[in-house]
């Protein structure tokens, strides 16, 4: 195999936006099917791809090797399962599958035929956490103790669309916590236990739109919180450690790039503005770091390598299920007012 012939399923904001521009920055990966009710939305962006109605068809087609599924969370498993077992490699936009049961059984599957099978936790490649990272490695921050991550919006109407009503795996703490999760487990590994605060905000609301999390590590806390209805600015990021705290405003303009039909390699591609710069305190003051250039083409990239060269996937579906387990023990610490063990 010289290059990665692709089906993509799903041409709506996911799959128009966070992966068929990225995908065509990248050597040797080529979409060539997809599967769409919007044939004129496909051609005007992929000109070359065949645009098919069906799904199905799609993870069934003998010249593809691998499938990106970018379709509601609901449909995950089953065009998963569906690719999979017609020997294709997968690649599921986040969250990976509403239950951890559902992520094992696929896991099972791909590994008896040796297939990758792997989750778009892009977020690994935004210039915050990067930077963060490397102050992290440096030892810049010491030990750390405390680590806050907040994904705050102001969306005070509810929408009509699938994230928000009430189906498995809709809501904030699936869609935004789940790259929060990500990257926490990333930095920390699995935590002991894990209280879960996670609530409908809205009127009218039907699905999770506020959540309040904390992992424990011995003494050391993580805390990942988001709401909905939050006009105000407030740090992306807060960072204490025993040789000095990291804070950091702004999301990451990949995302905003994306939106106008940028894509990797154009000008300011995962550069931060100057007012995001992080801030660095240690025992000489306050100090900003400029950021670390966020590259979400390394996702597929790595997937490209994984595929063709043998090398680690960008993101393991045995990581990407580990990110389910915590956000169905934080719903259960939610629901029982208690905290529980990540063990259980």
């Amino acid at each position: 195999m010289s290059y990665i012939r692709t089906g993509l399923i799903g041409f709506g904001f996911s799959g128009a936006t966070f992966h068929a521009p990225v995908i065509d920055t990248v050597k040797n990966v080529e979409i060539t099917h997809v599967a769409s009710s919007n044939p004129g939305k496909v051609k005007d962006q992929l000109p070359n791809a065949e645009v098919i109605s069906s799904a199905e068809d799609v993870c069934r087609h003998s010249e593809l090797d691998a499938v990106i599924i970018t379709t509601p969370n609901t449909t995950h498993y089953q065009l998963a399962k569906e690719a999979l077992e017609h020997n294709k490699h997968v690649v599921l936009e986040k969250p990976f599958v509403p239950n951890l049961q559902e992520a094992e059984e696929l896991i099972v599957i791909a590994e008896e035929r040796g297939l990758l099978l792997s989750v778009y936790h892009n977020r690994r490649w935004d210039n915050d956490f990067l930077t963060l990272k490397e102050c992290m490695e440096n030892g810049e921050l010491g030990g750390v103790h405390t680590y806050e991550a907040v994904w705050n919006r102001f969306r005070p109407e509810v929408r009509d669309r699938w994230r928000e009503q009430n189906l498995p795996g809709s809501g904030t703490w699936y869609d935004l916590g789940s790259h929060l999760v990500d990257q926490a487990l990333l930095l920390f590994g699995e935590p002991e236990t894990i209280f879960g605060d996670i609530q409908v905000q809205r009127e009218n609301g039907k699905t999770a739109d506020y959540f309040h999390v904390i992992l424990g590590y011995e003494k050391k806390r993580v805390i990942l919180r988001s709401g909905s209805v939050a006009i105000g600015d407030s740090p992306r990021y807060i960072v204490h450690g025993t040789k000095g705290s990291f804070v950091k405003y702004g999301l990451d303009s990949q995302e905003d790039m994306l939106k106008i039909g940028g894509k990797p390699g154009d000008k300011g591609w995962g550069e931060d503005l100057k007012d995001n710069q992080a801030i660095l305190t240690d025992e000489n003051g306050n100090r900003n770091i400029p950021s670390v250039k966020g590259a979400y083409e390394q996702y597929y990239i790595k997937f490209r390598d994984a595929i063709l060269e043998g090398h680690q996937p960008p993101v393991t579906a045995h990581e990407a299920a580990r990110v389910i387990k915590v956000i169905e023990l934080a719903e259960k610490s939610s629901q029982n007012h208690t905290v529980v063990s990540f063990r259980s």
